[in-house]
């Protein structure tokens, strides 16, 4: 399934992107998920599209590398839980 992305990632205080309305972790992960968790993800998209409706861009920041890693980290720490 395609990604959502529009290459206008901006990231608010609970790092959803205000240019695809994905999670950090969503984008960082996106190519290992099946088109199952593609398609949760897209009924989420239009839910926080509304949500966040007129934030203010002073309010976001580019995706830095460390939240990159950040991101990896958690992705891989909920992997191994759920395999204990």
């Amino acid at each position: 399934m395609d990604s959502p992305c529009i290459a206008s990632c901006k990231l608010n205080a609970d790092k959803i992107c205000i240019g695809c309305y994905r999670h950090i972790e969503e984008i960082v992960d996106w190519n290992k998920r099946s088109d199952a968790e593609h398609a949760v993800i897209y009924q989420k998209l239009a839910e926080r599209k509304l949500q966040l409706a007129g934030t203010p861009a002073d309010t976001t920041s580019a995706i830095t590398q460390a939240e990159w890693q950040q991101a990896k980290a958690a992705i891989a720490l909920k992997k191994q839980s759920q395999l204990s």
